[in-house]
Order: C-alpha cells, then structure tokens, then sequence
C-alpha cells in the first residue's frame, strides 16, 4: 500500500536536529540528528535520559498493526484511523503501509499538518462552519484533483454555512449525514431531522451527499451487556438511515462509517454487510487507539488482542513516608482524563494522585522503589499522552532505539 505521505518530509522528520527542545532526550544526543541518533541505536537508559520521557515498543506497534489490518481485512470493513491520537506522521506512514484508506481528523488544523506530509484522502470527523476552513478546503480541493475529503453536517443551518464558506468553489465538498443520539455529542437525533438534512445537503450544489456516519461511544465506553445493546440499537438506526436515504446519495457506493476502539467488533457486525440488494456500502471504522493500545481504558474495553505500545518512565525522587513513593511525572507527562498511570513494574501499587510534575505512589506488599530507580507507567488513553510529547523514542525489546517518532499539535 502507499504511504500517501511525502518520502521528503518523512526524511526532515529524520533530519532534525536535536536539542533542548525535546525533553526527556539525553543531552549527549543534542547536535546529532534524529536519523544519526537512530542509526547508533542506543540503549536509552544507559546513554542518560533527563526527567521523564515517553517511549514508543517497537514490536507491540508491529503486533498491533498487523492484527487491526487482519481484523478489518476478515470482516470487509476499511480503516481510517483517527490521526489526533498521535499526530505523528511516521506512525501514520506506517499505517497506510498496513492498510489504512484515509486519515480521520477532527480539526482544520489537523487536516493542514496531514495534508502538509502530502495526505490524499481523508475523513474529518465534524461539520466545519467556519469560513476561513471552509475556504481552505475549497482550495485545496480545487488546487489538487487527487485530494479526497469528507466531513460531517447534521443541521440544515449548517448546510447553509458551508453553501456560503465554499462560494466560488469548483469542485463540491463531499458529507455524510451525522446521526447522533440523546444525551450523546453531536449528530441528528430524530429521523426528521436526518431526512431534512440529508434533503437539504442533497439539495446543496456545494455539497455531494455520499453517505452517514456516527460515533457509537459518544454516551460513555460501557462494555456491559445493557450498554451494548444500546450501541447495537444505535447502528441500527444509523443503517436504517442509510437504506431509507439511499435514493438521495450523490455517488455509487455509499460511507457508512462509525467505530472507536471499544466497539469496533459492534460496528463490524451491525454495519458490514447485508445492504439491500444494488446498494454498494463501504463500511469505514475509525480507531485511533488501536495503535499503542494502553494499560487503562482500552485494555478493559477493546475486543482485539492488542498490545500496550506506550509507556511513561520516571525517576523515584522522593520516598518521606514508609508506603509512599513520589515519582518524578505528573500533569504535564502523562494522562489522566480516563485513569491514572499504572506501575508496570511494582503489581501491588498504585498511582493515587497526580500534580503538575509528582506522581504519588502508593507501595504495597513487597514492591521496592528506592529513590533514583527508574519506573515504568503504563498509561491511560493514549491521545492524551501522545499530545505532551513531541519527540518520542521507539525502543526495540532491549530498549535500545531504533526510530524517534516526531508529533504536531
């Protein structure tokens, strides 16, 4: 498969020198680029790193690549991975090497970082309403015949915003209908609604309707029977939606899409296949943590057998009472929206609390942490790791390193 991104900017990235820029880096790597760092292949903890540093495991980053690529290719859906978990064009690279037809972002500036590395197709997962992205998009659309892009809308008003954002466009901007649902994010919530829109967008000279779309976690990532039958009961509604609109899509096969990463085998079973008769469907889910995996969230919800690619390590700085360790990352190191990071190395312990720069550990049993030893986290959701870091290491299973790993955000 093709990479879709630039050999050249990929080669920058390499090129870069390195610097105080970076934190967590060795200082002894500091004047050397990224790809003469790489080619020296040291091992990262014997050559001094400084403070916390996020690192990246080469053969989980394998393991899960091949497995996702596995997984879609036997349940004949596609895969355009959410781009925001890492904004790292070589993790990208790497994708559309296993497989991936298209990018999702969330943003007009995450579309700029991809299509700045040379990215054709890509899936922006929200209605754009602004006119300066609007007019962004128009012209890169009209500048470039390979470009493919599709975003959502889920209001008439904001039909009329994009009529206007992409006046004097000459190619339309392509949508899928988003359906949402009650207490959830954004997307239509009745069936009025969604016809009256899918009406409206057809309607539009400045849009091509081609297909809907969703995002079956928006109300929480419950994996008990009772949640699950919610997310089914909701793609249902969303293929519903597609049959019943298919007189007014705008292309021959119709996006249906959805799929995070706790659901995806859901999304594959309620949306993959058994499309009426002449109705040509590409089902397209949308995972974004499937890459690194964690140690939190998405090792007590995902249905793939994936492995945890992401770690956080840090210094044991301080030990002032007998079952309390304080560690040297905090806040501005790690995640902490859906759970606190996990002592890999130390099973009967905990994280407890965090601050800007402390990790509170709470030692339990026989766990050893004496001060300057270096500890191993697991993390939490990956996206809001991979967001504090802008160059990471990627470390074989001698932890010596074989690629540094540059983010955009």
């Amino acid at each position: 498969m093709s990479t879709q991104l630039r050999a050249n900017m990929l080669t920058a990235l390499d090129d870069e020198l390195l610097d105080w820029r970076f934190k967590g880096l060795p200082a002894s790597w500091w004047g050397r680029t990224a790809a003469q760092v790489s080619s020296l292949r040291p091992a990262l903890f014997d050559d001094g790193p400084s403070g916390p540093i996020c690192v990246l495991r080469e053969s989980a980053l394998v393991h899960n690549l091949t497995t996702m690529a596995n997984w879609c290719a036997d349940r004949g859906v596609e895969l355009a991975p959410h781009g925001k978990t890492h904004m790292a064009p070589q993790l990208l690279a790497r994708q559309f090497r296993a497989g991936a037809c298209a990018v999702t972002a969330a943003t007009i500036s995450q579309v700029r970082v991809f299509r700045a590395f040379g990215v054709r197709d890509v899936v922006l997962a929200n209605e754009v309403v602004d006119a300066a992205g609007l007019a962004w998009l128009a012209a890169e659309l009209d500048a470039d015949p390979d470009f493919h892009v599709v975003c959502w809308v889920d209001s008439v008003a904001g039909v009329e915003l994009m009529a206007a954002g992409l006046a004097g466009a000459q190619r339309p901007l392509d949508v899928c209908v988003e359906i949402g649902t009650p207490g959830g994010r954004t997307g239509c919530r009745t069936d009025a609604e969604i016809d009256e829109v899918a009406r409206a967008a057809a309607a539009c000279p400045r849009l091509r309707l081609v297909g809907v779309a969703g995002y079956e976690a928006a109300t929480g990532q419950d994996v008990t029977p009772g949640a699950v039958a919610a997310v089914r009961s909701y793609l249902r509604h969303l293929r519903a939606a597609a049959v019943r609109l298919s007189g007014l899509f705008e292309t021959d096969t119709v996006i249906v899409t959805a799929g995070g990463s706790t659901y995806p085998d859901v999304v594959a079973e309620e949306l993959a296949g058994d499309w009426p008769a002449g109705m040509s469907v590409r089902t397209i889910v949308r995972s974004g943590c499937y890459l690194t995996h964690d140690d939190g969230l998405y090792a007590r919800t995902s249905p793939l057998r994936l492995r945890p690619a992401l770690q956080v390590w840090a210094q044991v700085i301080s030990r002032p009472e007998p079952d309390l360790a304080l560690v040297a990352m905090g806040r501005r190191d790690v995640s902490f929206d859906a759970g606190l990071p996990v002592p890999l190395s130390l099973p009967g312990s905990s994280v407890t609390k965090l601050n800007d720069q402390h990790a509170f550990v709470q030692l339990a049993g026989g766990d050893q942490a004496p001060v300057g030893s270096w500890l191993p986290f697991g993390i939490s959701h990956p996206c809001t790791t991979f967001d504090k870091w802008q160059l990471i290491p990627v470390l074989d299973d001698q932890d010596r390193v074989t690629a540094l790993v540059r983010t955009f955000f």
